[in-house]
């Protein structure tokens, strides 16, 4: 509420500037220059009026959203809402899909959504900036001598993220705007005919989305090279989001809810074929994945679903049990085996299909998750993962029509068209390894030092900034993350003993 206040002393300050200026020219001669001065004036009168008005709305606007989360969405004040870190997430997943929507175009956000976008972000993602922790400090006296006192600081888990996701963001915004002024491909309209969509014909469960259309003799290097550009920036911040987000959906308890829905063994969660594969003396997770039915969505969600229970059911027995209470003959070796083996399944499936919707343990963690930081943490990199992976569709669908102009054995790559989309996404991000997020931007920060080179420029304290940030990011790109350090909890689910 203290933008709200800063904006009402804003609009008092405007209508007191606006009198004084009006008095001061009451006195003018009434010519052609008296005539100009109150031209002028009315103009200031109108211009400041409308600020005010702007001001105004959106101070209404910021108290409406402050009050729903203040009542966790219950609009009725009857005490039944949801806990504040769940209504700050859905507030920003809710604002993400209302301003980005499909994103069904490579093109430029408009300047509307662009403003909405920051300006409703900056108010949510101002409640991380009162989440703080005590730390240690020196304070000098008037005698000289030092004092360690305790003094706040913002917690630091988001002290590092936050700055880097807002990078992230700017990245993927920016990345659009290379797009704005393009003549080289455009967009037909969704009743177009199939003899105006040719080639470009989309075959995939997407078909509402508009048909790409590229030049007869495909498009020029300098749009290809642009293409090739964006598409590794965008598998830079979809590697960084897919990060951050694994992280700290890793770093949320397991709830109660969850523990006691799940089957009695892992056998049961994984089905019998799907337990016998993976307990095989001979195990390629690749060759299991390829003998899945991963045709759909649905199929492959049930699947993760499906490992992560067992994971679950694996890990927490493991925690309370020794070897001797398994009662199936089964070394506690041979069960860190499996488990192993789990997990390396369910690292392939998130890294080949990373557009896939949450699972039932993350929906079930975020759900009961009572941490604001990290509730306002992982929805910020949960939207920027699914946006980065929609924008890489959108390039991907404007490569593939350029590559359909070309000759067929030289351009169309064999395509297995009973896989959803988001397995090639993955193959691209499992197969740019050699560049990092920081390589990239280093490479854009080398590129501006050349022009620089012909025209000297100050650098900016935005250009500092960005650069720690990135600093960190690659430090969070190169982390390794296991996703079983959550699920090393100490309680047993009730009734499975």
């Amino acid at each position: 509420m203290v933008r709200a206040v800063e904006q009402e002393q804003e609009s008092k300050k405007l209508t007191s500037t606006i009198l004084d200026f009006k008095g001061s020219n009451d006195n003018k001669d009434e010519g052609d220059n008296g005539l100009n001065s109150n031209e002028s004036i009315e103009e200031m009168v109108a211009a400041f009026q409308a600020r005010e008005k702007q001001l105004l709305n959106e101070m209404d606007q910021m108290k409406e959203k402050f009050a729903k989360l203040l009542l966790g969405e219950d609009m009725s004040g009857g005490g039944t809402g949801v806990s504040s870190a769940l209504a700050l997430s859905n507030a920003i997943t809710n604002l993400a899909a209302s301003v980005f929507g499909e994103q069904s175009r490579l093109e430029p956000m408009s300047t509307e959504r662009k403003a909405r976008w920051r300006k409703e972000m900056a108010w949510l993602l101002s409640v991380t900036d009162h989440i703080v922790e005590l730390v240690p400090s020196h304070q000098k006296n008037k005698d000289g001598s030092d004092m360690e006192i305790m003094v706040t600081k913002q917690r630091n888990d988001l002290l590092m993220n936050i700055p880097a996701l807002r990078t992230l963001d700017r990245m993927l915004i920016d990345g659009l705007e290379t797009f704005k002024d393009q003549t080289e491909f455009y967009y037909l309209s969704k009743d177009a005919s199939d003899s105006e969509k040719g080639n470009n014909k989309r075959e995939d469960d997407k078909w509402w989305l508009p048909t790409v259309k590229v030049p007869p003799d495909g498009l020029s290097e300098a749009a290809r090279k642009n293409l090739q550009v964006q598409k590794e920036c965008v598998t830079q911040v979809l590697k960084a989001a897919m990060a951050i987000n694994a992280q700290h959906l890793s770093e949320m308890e397991i709830p109660e809810s969850y523990i006691e829905s799940l089957p009695k063994n892992g056998r049961a969660s994984l089905g019998d074929s799907i337990y016998k594969s993976i307990t095989d003396e001979f195990f390629d997770p690749d060759q299991f994945l390829s003998s899945m039915d991963l045709s759909s969505e649905h199929k492959i969600l049930d699947l993760k679903n499906r490992i992560e229970a067992s994971i679950v059911i694996w890990k927490r027995k493991m925690h309370q049990k020794d070897s001797k209470s398994w009662g199936s003959g089964v070394s506690m070796e041979k069960r860190e085996l499996f488990e192993e083996r789990v997990e390396i399944i369910l690292h392939l499936i998130k890294h080949r299909f990373p557009g896939l919707p949450q699972s039932s343990l993350d929906i079930s963690k975020i759900e009961y998750n009572k941490d604001v930081g990290q509730a306002v943490l992982e929805s910020y990199s949960r939207i920027l993962e699914s946006l980065a992976h929609t924008v890489m569709s959108r390039i991907e669908d404007v490569i593939r029509a350029d590559l359909l102009t070309q000759d067929p054995p030289e351009s169309n790559p064999t395509k297995d068209d009973s896989q959803p989309n988001s397995v090639h996404a993955g193959d691209d991000l499992e197969s740019t390894n050699a560049q990092t997020l920081s390589d990239l931007l280093t490479w854009t920060t080398d590129q501006n030092e050349n022009e620089d080179q012909t025209e000297p420029q100050l650098e900016t304290p935005k250009e500092n900034n960005d650069q720690k940030h990135l600093t960190k990011l690659n430090m969070l790109i190169t982390k390794k993350i296991s996703y079983l350090e959550s699920l090393g909890g100490l309680r047993s689910p009730t009734s499975r003993h």
